[in-house]
């Protein structure tokens, strides 16, 4: 060791400091202990010792102690690693990006030293770094899968990258706190397994008085059956809507990581809009400080923290890397994130290693990126000791492209004979109505007690609510904040309980997952899974007989269809063809599948990977190897933005309030997005233009003009026209 050894960190009071050997041999001994499910502990070690190389320099020291000019100290690790023989690509990826990202590899032969590419950096001149070679860089290679295609190089780097930030991240913050961040916390998977156990026994040991809660059983007794005999890999668990599978699938994947010796337990939901309501269902059972919600797409930074709790701000640490024993998430942040570049978004990814991961409502998987989330999928099946549970009421036709990404993965079904269940939960009748005016529509659910009406536009919806009566009546839409839909569905629930009249007119966000029970309900043309989901907010306890208990499918005169919309309705009626057109027929697993198979395939299997994300890795764009910073870009599963606003209303208006002073914090964004709207550009623009707005830096605003806002309707959609936006 040198008699002055180079440094890594001072601590802000400058009474400590961290040697660059200490800060590399802290970060290799976490970065291998986090890739050891996946059997790359050495590769993980040789790149956290590699990764601040670049610090031994003269000009990084100055830098440190002088406050001298930026270095670059990233670049020569890669460059190492590299020269190594064999040289360690992944690890090289890993090592230039840890600060700014997984870079671009570039073009190999025309690199330019100064474009930031990986094969750039590599001809980059670097300081020189003499005294690095104290540093005992283990013998080691990726686990030999990881170079076997394009696919795997690519997925693993993430992995290894994920590694690499993590580990420096937590270094790097003990040392500079002086202490370990209270991080982690909550029981292990054997006790949150004796809670789901205790819940199920409730469930099992009570007498079942109903076709429905019989099979709900029966489904809750083959899950924990499957948990605990089934070996890790890819499942299904295809049950009617109203057959418990939330509950049955979380039974499941606690019986399963006891069983396999897994960490986690990831919950991956499609949609905002139910995702606090099944998070709270989860912590009832197993305690807050065992469940991690983390769903917000936007990366806060925290500037006070003063206000949480110690349980809230292990949370709040929890949620940069997913280290806490259940996860829900939504499917944007799981997909995304394994799709990114940057730390901040990648740092969690090896905790999805060593976990199993429920995909809910699996039918809601985006078509334009189907191919790339199922390979994804795979590849933490195949490669990552990884369980995924496909879990619906809709299963759909998959297993084509499993086979083209794992051919040796066999998909098995936990739920026994499905043909059966589909068969005793039936509990409507589905009929198609053909097409009327909006006029006759509002007169048709006017003419009910109890009815709901799921449409496609939020416009729509809420002209149909202003014909309703207005006893009785409520609109549901993402116009709404969450506070007031969680008011309306409270009030919704209360007055089918009551007997008391209730008309609700939604677009279908209460399809995902929303417990309510009508005795007859209506669904403007769509695609079959969603008919399915809005039969299975109808005669949901099996109370009523199928025959009286109608779900009526209609077409608006003059309402053209979406064109989001445009595939899963041929697809719909493709499968009604196929079925002599009768749609009493279609909540059948035939002609589940008869749809998806139409939808998923009808355009051709380019249009399951819109943006060539899977391509870009096997083949390059335009002669860039391995565009990782690109592809990070180009896979956005919602592709059209939107800027929040937020609600000066209850509790909203103290929140607001705090948020103008300045006393900004991720624990109140969080609490203000309960008091915030979702909003396209024509919208806010509008709003906007008519003054209705208060512009913050980050690129939301408050909500001035309380006109603009109904508790019963939601955000005015234009403040002057009218003009109407998809859900």
């Amino acid at each position: 060791m040198n008699s002055n050894p180079a440094l890594a960190h001072i601590s802000e009071d400058k009474a400590r400091t961290q040697t660059v050997y200490e800060h590399l041999s802290g970060t290799a001994d976490l970065a291998g202990e986090f890739a050891a499910p996946f059997g790359a502990t050495e590769e993980a070690r040789f790149a956290g010792w590699l990764h601040d190389i670049g610090k031994y320099s003269t000009a990084f020291q100055k830098r440190l102690l002088e406050d001298g000019p930026r270095v670059d100290h990233a670049t020569a690790g890669a460059q190492e690693a590299m020269k190594c023989r064999p040289p360690h690509p992944q690890a090289a990826f890993a090592v230039a990006g840890h600060h700014t990202g997984l870079p671009d590899g570039g073009n190999q032969r025309n690199a330019d030293p100064e474009d930031g590419t990986l094969f750039g950096r590599l001809k980059k001149p670097v300081e020189p770094y003499g005294g690095w070679q104290e540093v005992p860089l283990p013998q080691s290679a990726p686990p030999a899968w990881a170079n076997r295609d394009p696919l795997d190089f690519a997925f693993f780097t993430r992995m290894l990258y994920s590694c690499l930030v993590d580990a420096d991240f937590l270094d790097t913050e003990t040392f500079m706190n002086g202490r370990a961040a209270p991080r982690g916390g909550g029981e292990g998977i054997p006790a949150l397994l004796e809670k789901a156990r205790t819940q199920a026994e409730r469930y099992l040991g009570a007498e079942s008085t109903t076709p429905v809660s019989r099979q709900r059983n029966a489904v809750l007794q083959a899950c924990l059956d499957k948990g605990a005999h089934g070996p890790q890999g890819l499942y299904t668990l295809t049950v009617p809507t109203g057959g418990g599978k939330t509950f049955a699938s979380l039974a499941f994947a606690l019986e399963h990581a006891a069983a396999q010796g897994m960490k986690r337990v990831i919950y991956v939901i499609p949609y905002m809009s139910i995702i606090d309501q099944t998070a709270a269902n989860f912590t009832k059972l197993l305690g807050e400080e065992n469940v991690l919600a983390d769903y917000s797409s936007a990366e806060y930074k925290t500037t006070n923290t003063e206000d949480l709790t110690p349980a809230q701000y292990r949370q709040l640490l929890a949620s940069e890397n997913w280290d806490a024993p259940v996860i829900v998430t939504t499917a944007v942040q799981f997909f995304e994130s394994l799709y990114a570049n940057r730390s901040s978004r990648c740092r969690k990814l090896h905790n999805i290693a060593d976990s199993v991961i429920i995909f809910d409502e699996a039918q809601t998987l985006p078509l334009d990126y189907l191919k790339p989330c199922i390979s994804a999928i795979a590849q933490l099946v195949r490669h990552y000791h990884a369980t995924a549970v496909l879990c619906t009421a809709t299963q759909p036709a998959l297993e084509s492209l499993f086979k083209e990404f794992a051919p040796e993965l066999r998909m098995q079904e936990i739920s026994p004979d499905t043909e059966t269940l589909y068969e005793t939960l039936r509990r409507t009748t589905i009929r198609d109505i053909g097409t009327l005016p909006q006029e006759e529509l509002a007169a048709q659910l006017a003419a009910l007690p109890q009815v709901l009406c799921v449409v496609n536009r939020r416009k729509t919806a809420q002209e149909l609510y202003a014909a309703l009566p207005e006893e009785g009546s409520f609109c549901l839409t993402t116009l709404l904040c969450a506070a007031d839909r969680r008011r309306q569905l409270e009030e919704i629930r209360q007055r089918l309980a009551d007997g008391l009249p209730c008309r609700v007119v939604s677009t279908s966000l209460i399809e995902a997952g929303v417990d309510v029970d009508f005795p007859a309900a209506y669904r403007e043309q769509c695609g079959l899974d969603s008919l399915l989901q809005t039969a299975g907010r109808c005669n949901r306890e099996g109370r009523r007989s199928a025959a009286e208990s109608r779900v009526s499918c209609f077409r608006l005169e003059g309402c053209a269809v979406p064109q989001m919309l445009h595939q899963h309705v041929h697809a719909l009626q493709y499968a009604a063809r196929c079925h002599e057109n009768d749609y009493a027929q279609l909540n059948t697993p035939d002609a589940i599948r008869t749809y998806f198979q139409e939808l998923y395939f009808a355009r051709g299997a380019e249009a399951l990977d819109k943006k060539g994300i899977l391509d870009a890795f096997r083949h390059g764009i335009s002669g860039c190897q391995f565009p990782f910073a690109q592809v990070a870009t180009e896979f956005q599963l919602i592709e059209t933005p939107t800027r929040t606003v937020y609600l000066p209303i209850g509790e909203g208006e103290a929140l607001c309030a705090q948020l103008r002073s300045g006393m900004v914090s991720r624990s109140l964004y969080r609490r203000l997005g309960t008091y915030s709207v979702a909003c396209y550009a024509p919208q806010f623009e509008k709003l906007d233009a008519a003054g209705a707005l208060e512009l913050l830096p980050e690129g939301s605003a408050i909500l001035t003009d309380l006109n603009q806002y109904s508790a019963k309707t939601g955000l005015a959609l234009d403040a002057e026209t009218g003009i109407g936006l998809f859900f």
